[in-house]
């Protein structure tokens, strides 16, 4: 599961606490926290949230590709 490297590291390019962003996915900062370490498994409707937030695609959180690719479409 590389992607839970790249929510911490997208979060804190932002220089975001992980409860910013689990208002975003409305969820409490304890259920992203699981997410971010990997504990429980993010829910593809919420890496679409993602996705449009971070403007990148969902390859490169996925850890498909290494360099972040901008949405064409927010």
């Amino acid at each position: 599961m590389y992607y839970i490297n790249r929510l911490k590291d997208l979060r804190e390019d932002k220089d975001l606490k992980q409860a910013e962003i689990a208002v975003v996915l409305n969820r409490t900062r304890q259920q992203y926290q699981l997410y971010e370490s990997g504990k429980r498994k993010l829910p593809i409707e919420k890496l679409i949230i993602l996705c449009k937030f971070y403007n990148v695609s969902a390859d490169y959180i996925l850890g498909l590709i290494t360099e972040p690719r901008e949405l064409c479409e927010k």
